[in-house]
Parts: C-alpha cells; structure tokens; sequence
C-alpha cells in the first residue's frame, strides 16, 4: 500500500510491533493439560468477536516455564497462523495476562503509541483477510510465518484518529451485533410459530369431529427404497437418487449432494418417484427419524434410496393433508413410543408407520385444511428468508466499515493531530537506541 490519506503514513509490522511470536504444545499434547494453573491459548479460543473462553486449557508451571517466550500480555493482538481458521483475530483480555500461546497462534504486541484494536481491526478487514488466505500464504499449507507478518505494510493514521476509529468500529459492530442477536431469536420463534399452526389444525377437537382410522386403511401402495450403496456416482450419468439428506424436518427440498445410480428399467418404474408420493425416513438419527415430505411435478425420473419409505394414498386423501398430519405433534408424538434405537441409529419399522393413528375429513374439509396451514408456512417462509437476508446485510456492512477504517473514510481527520510520519520518526528513533539481544551459546542444562 503506498496511497495513503493525509497525515497517515506506512510502517512494516516488523517496525510497529515490539514482539511477534507463536508458542508450542507441551510435550504430551492433551495428556499434558490441566484443568487449572497457566492458560494456554489455542485457535479455538480466539474469534472475530472476541476472546472465547471455551475449550481453555491450561499449563502447570513447569509446563508454562518451558514457553515463557510467549507471555501473553493484556491488549496482545492474538493471530491464528495455521488451518481452517487462519486469519481470525482479536485482542487478548486482561484474564489472560501471563497465559501462553500454542503453535497456533501468533502474538502481535504493538508499541505503545499504536491501538492494539487498530491492529487486530485492520487484520479483520476484507482486504488483508482475502491477502492471508491467498495462494501465496499457502491455502495448501494453511499457515502464517513470522517473517510474513513483519513484512505487512500497516496504513498508520495519528494516534488520535486511530482511537477515533477504534471507537468507530466499537460502536458500529456493537449495533450490528444487537440486531445479530436479535435476528438469531427469529430460527427459534419460527419454529414455534410452525408447531403452533400445525397443533390448531390438528386439535383433538377438530379430529373429533373427523373419520379416525389406521394409516394403512388408505394406502394403497408402501415401498421401502432401491439398495445402491457404494455404486452412487457424482457425475449425471444414470437416475437420480434421492436420500435423507435431501429434504429437512419441514419438508423442504434440496439437491445439495445429488447422486445418481445406474437402474434397470424394471427398476426405474418399480422405484421412479411420482406426484402425489409422501416419503417417509425410516432410518436417521433420533432427532430426525420419521422426516416427512411430499413430491412434487416436475422431477421425472427419480428413484430413492432404502432409508426411506414410499406412501401413496387412495382417493380419498389428499397428499398434502397426510404430509401435514405426518409433521404433526400428535403424529410426532405416536412415532415417539414406535422408535428402535441403538447408539447412532434410529429407526421406525415399517409395520408401526402403517399402524398409526390417522385423521380422515372430507376431500373438501383436507384441502381447507391444507391451504390455512400452506397460507401460515408461507409466511412463515418469508420471515426466515427476510431474516436470513438481514443477517447477510449485516454481515456485509460490518465488512464495509472495516474496509472504510483503513482508507480513511471512516471518521473525519483533525488538522490538529500530530501527522503519523512524527510518530514513525519516534519508533524509529526508539528502535535505534534500543540495546541489542546478546546471542551466545545457552548454557548445558
């Protein structure tokens, strides 16, 4: 960077830091960690939002001894160098004063007349965020060297205008995470809102009034799906072949991770899905055994998989209808008391799926039923869509307000403030006069 705005100037981290080192692991690895004495600092523990205190484990002090080149300082700038979550910083918090840092983990400690928060703001921005994951800092080896990070060029305003943005950025991200928290109440709200629709719909009081009967009474056809296995194949050639996966506890559908699976045409129209058909999974974890949704036109020549059970009803349902009584509480409730479970695997046999309890309205009074509870999901739909879109503006801005920050355009600069070439002239200086490290043999322990 060499265009810098009025009054900034551009110094090296090497120039602007007074230490940048990352620790080790004890010898021993986990074995070695304790559930109280010296913290140690792991990538876990260090997020865009601030220092994470979970998954903190900690040193005797034998064990700190061995790292007391890396001494964690309150206001440190903590850096992940290495992995999936290289890049992510923040500031070290005064509890952590005289913890140490694994290998993992960087710590910047800037001079004194630099904001450690000014540091870990410009890390955070957009651009060096895409500078560190780069081809050049090894999206194969995944990690940061020391020598790297001395060699980034930091746009340095007046010490005065980087607390101006320091308090900028506070008080920008502190309303975005207000309204992220907000929003992160909706998922929950949504979720209740849906079980309240579906439990009026199907009161006991409603069902009263209904022909009560077994679900096998109206099935006309049950199938369990087609065996592939290891021979499901990423490319397009062969059928589709529809699994678990591929739709949710609310019955929406997705292709994310479609297969496809050589048949025979025997096969093909044995197992092809058809409009009107309601899957049923027989198969999954406790949570979401009994997962329930309905096919829709449109998608010819698909088949499924053995996880999942094939409903067609008789005429006198409306597939809609039964898909709606399968999501239900009271339905949810029966399948409760039906399940078989091990310690991974859930299931629900074929024989209690067609022996559950199932409400029967006239035609006319199911597809009342079906188009007061499609109008509420609609809107419910639109809701989440509308909340997950506001989550990502959110996202978005508080990426602008970083990248602003370090141009200048954040806050407005005051004529007044020292220029930062004075103060670069100070660190220099102070560099200059600092005394230099004795190096010599270490003496045999």
């Amino acid at each position: 960077m060499s265009d810098f705005p009025q009054g900034w100037a551009g110094i090296s981290f090497a120039e602007a830091t007074d230490k940048i080192g990352s620790g080790a692991t004890p010898k021993g690895g986990h074995s070695a960690y304790q559930v109280s004495g010296i913290p140690l600092i792991r990538s876990q523990n260090v997020h865009f939002k601030g220092f994470a205190d979970a998954g903190l484990v900690f040193l005797s002090d034998a064990q700190a001894e061995k790292l007391n080149g890396v001494i964690v300082r309150t206001n440190d700038v903590l850096l992940n160098i290495t992995g999936a979550s290289i890049g992510r910083v923040t500031v070290a918090p005064e509890r952590m004063d005289g913890a140490r840092v694994n290998q993992h983990v960087m710590i910047i400690r800037p001079k004194s007349s630099i904001e450690p928060a000014f540091i870990a703001g410009f890390l955070s921005s957009p651009p060096m965020q895409q500078f560190i994951v780069a081809e050049n800092y090894g999206v194969t080896r995944q990690a940061l060297t020391k020598t790297m990070i001395e060699e980034i060029e930091l746009p340095l305003p007046p010490l005065p205008e980087q607390r101006r943005i320091v308090a900028k950025i506070d008080s920008l991200t502190g309303k975005s995470r207000r309204a992220r928290d907000h929003l992160d109440h909706i998922p929950r709200l949504v979720e209740k809102y849906r079980h309240a629709v579906l439990a009026s719909a199907f009161s006991e009081g409603e069902r009263a009034a209904w022909k009560n009967g077994k679900l096998e009474e109206f099935i006309t056809d049950a199938l369990i799906g087609l065996v592939r296995g290891k021979s499901e194949q990423s490319d397009v050639s062969g059928v589709p072949y529809i699994r678990m996966n591929h739709y949710d506890l609310n019955g929406h559908w997705n292709d994310n991770k479609l297969t496809f699976v050589e048949a025979t045409p025997q096969e093909i129209e044995r197992y092809e899905l058809r409009r009107g058909d309601v899957l049923f999974n027989t198969r999954n974890s406790v949570e979401l055994v009994g997962k329930v949704a309905l096919w829709q036109d449109g998608r010819d020549r698909h088949v499924y998989n053995n996880n999942i059970l094939r409903l067609r009803f008789n005429e006198k349902v409306v597939p809609r209808f039964a898909t709606l009584w399968m999501m239900s509480e009271p339905f949810r409730a029966y399948l409760q008391t039906q399940k078989s479970a091990t310690t991974s695997v859930c299931a629900i046999y074929q024989r209690s799926i067609m022996a559950a309890p199932f409400p029967l309205p006239s035609v006319a009074e199911q597809k009342a039923v079906v188009t007061k509870i499609d109008s509420a999901f609609a809107w419910i739909d639109r809701l989440t869509a509308d909340a997950t879109n506001a989550r990502k503006l959110i996202d978005h801005l508080d990426q602008s307000v970083l990248a602003k920050a370090f141009t200048g355009e954040l806050v407005l600069q005051d004529p007044a403030d020292e220029p930062a070439s004075a103060l670069l002239d100070r660190i220099r200086a102070e560099r200059t006069g600092a005394p230099k490290a004795k190096r010599g043999r270490k003496k045999a322990a």
